[in-house]
């Protein structure tokens, strides 16, 4: 569905191929994150457009008005952004003991898991709490990007998962099964 709808609005406002794409690359869902990032490659590739990715926490963190962000990763963590004072950005999981150590005293979230974690271990870091990102704020944020001809390179591009998959977690070793 995902692709007829993309046709469809683009259809809908005239345009037969747009001149780039922003793709919200994670992190989030394992099948959401895929299922994006691989519409977006053949969408691209068959248009011959470049793409701009940008992470869901650096927009929330920016319709926020934040430079640190939060969003619930589930298991009793988030996913978590904090810049450094010379400005650049780490993004990573994050459960109370990684919490503390980072200790932002401010910080985007938009959802009721995240800020109730955050308000568990730091109760003394300041919440800013706004709606969850859309598609429009991440094409607002890119918007430079892309008129500065920004792009990446679809064959090396992957999903900003921050965490390694169920089936990783939680399946049978590598060589366990018996033939």
């Amino acid at each position: 569905m995902l692709v007829t709808t993309v046709s469809e609005l683009l259809s809908g406002a005239s345009v037969k191929k747009p001149d780039g794409m922003v793709a919200v690359y994670g992190p989030g869902s394992f099948t959401g994150v895929r299922l994006g990032m691989s519409a977006v490659k053949g969408l691209a590739e068959a248009w011959q457009i470049p793409v701009v990715v940008v992470s869901r926490l650096e927009v929330l963190a920016r319709i926020a008005g934040a430079s640190d962000a939060a969003l619930d990763a589930h298991r009793h963590e988030v996913y978590l952004r904090v810049c450094a004072p010379d400005g650049s950005a780490s993004e990573r999981l994050a459960g109370a003991a990684e919490l503390t150590e980072a200790a932002p005293a401010r910080i985007a979230i938009c959802d009721d898991a995240a800020a109730a974690l955050l308000a568990e271990v730091l109760p003394f870091t300041e919440q800013v709490r706004t709606l969850a990102p859309t598609a429009a704020d991440a094409l607002q944020l890119c918007a430079e990007r892309i008129a500065a001809g920004e792009r990446v390179d679809l064959a090396l591009q992957d999903g900003h998962y921050l965490r390694r998959s169920d089936a990783e977690i939680f399946g049978e070793p590598t060589g366990a099964r018996q033939p």
